[in-house]
């Protein structure tokens, strides 16, 4: 049977990148499918503002986070990459969660190893387990997947530590059997390219976070560098919110909404995205 993890590695295969723009609700995601990406990445950072107005601190849970996967998952035809943090406690509860994202229909799903509750990437103060804590973890995904599931192991230790701890984790990583590597908030271009050239026989996954502590370049740039896998995660939560912003304050200022009927999708277009049709259709046909 074709699953959506053996669509994406086919696309590693035969592809020279992969770009998967962040989607927080399903209306994102299907957003991310219609302008023809190759697949769509569910953010922790996006769910965890969307779902409970709070920030990403691991308040967010496992549940909810599979929950928010499978409705994604069931919205759109392209594969899905989630966010799964760091697994949601030691090494058994990473193994469970595996189960339950590749229950939800993941293709891959993303571990990091920082500590217990964690930060968004490009915060602060953050803190990592030790190698060999974050290596069992990364291990005991690999075993416990039932599929084609793909494993993106992360390490934050750029920010703990230096560029070389991170590099020789990610190393770790791979020899522990995960399939994509992924350096969180390098913080200059002599960065990247040491990362693209360290790494360089493995797929290197990289973050482009607007207004964040990596240099935002093209994708053609990154690849260039030796990036096959980019994400650019909070894009539409970003710019979505500043849309609502302005168009929110304008409706309390002048009373109406007539000021931005350029900005609106019309009622028909939202019908038309969410698929009415099929859903009449179907009715119609029983």
């Amino acid at each position: 049977m074709v699953t959506q993890a053996s669509v994406l590695r086919k696309m590693f295969e035969e592809t020279d990148i992969v770009v998967a723009p962040g989607a927080y609700d399903c209306v994102s995601a299907l957003m991310v499918e219609k302008q023809g990406f190759d697949a769509v990445y569910m953010t922790g950072f996006g769910v965890s503002a969307s779902r409970i107005g709070r920030p990403d601190l691991g308040l967010i849970t496992q549940t909810e986070m599979v929950d928010h996967l499978a409705n994604m998952v069931s919205t759109v035809s392209v594969p899905v990459i989630a966010d799964a943090d760091t697994g949601y406690g030691n090494e058994l509860n990473t193994v469970r969660t595996v189960q339950m994202y590749e229950r939800a229909g993941v293709a891959a799903l993303q571990l990091e190893d920082q500590v217990t509750p964690k930060k968004c990437g490009h915060m602060e103060n953050k803190e990592v387990v030790s190698r060999e804590d974050a290596v069992r973890k990364i291990r005991a995904a690999v075993r416990a997947r039932q599929s084609d599931t793909m494993i993106i192991a992360r390490t934050d230790a750029r920010a703990v530590y230096d560029l070389n701890e991170a590099v020789e984790r990610a190393k770790m990583f791979a020899d522990a059997g995960a399939d994509i590597l992924f350096i969180d908030a390098p913080q200059s271009m002599a960065e990247l390219e040491t990362i693209g050239r360290e790494l360089e026989d493995s797929i290197l996954m990289v973050n482009m976070t607007e207004t964040g502590k990596t240099p935002v370049l093209t994708n053609a740039e990154l690849r260039q560098l030796g990036f096959r896998f980019v994400i650019w995660p909070i894009t539409a939560l970003l710019t979505g919110m500043k849309a609502m912003e302005y168009a929110l304050a304008e409706l309390k200022r002048t009373g109406s909404s007539n000021f931005s009927n350029d900005r609106f999708y019309t009622f028909k277009e939202i019908l038309e995205f969410v698929k009415l049709d099929e859903y009449n259709n179907f009715s119609k046909s029983l």
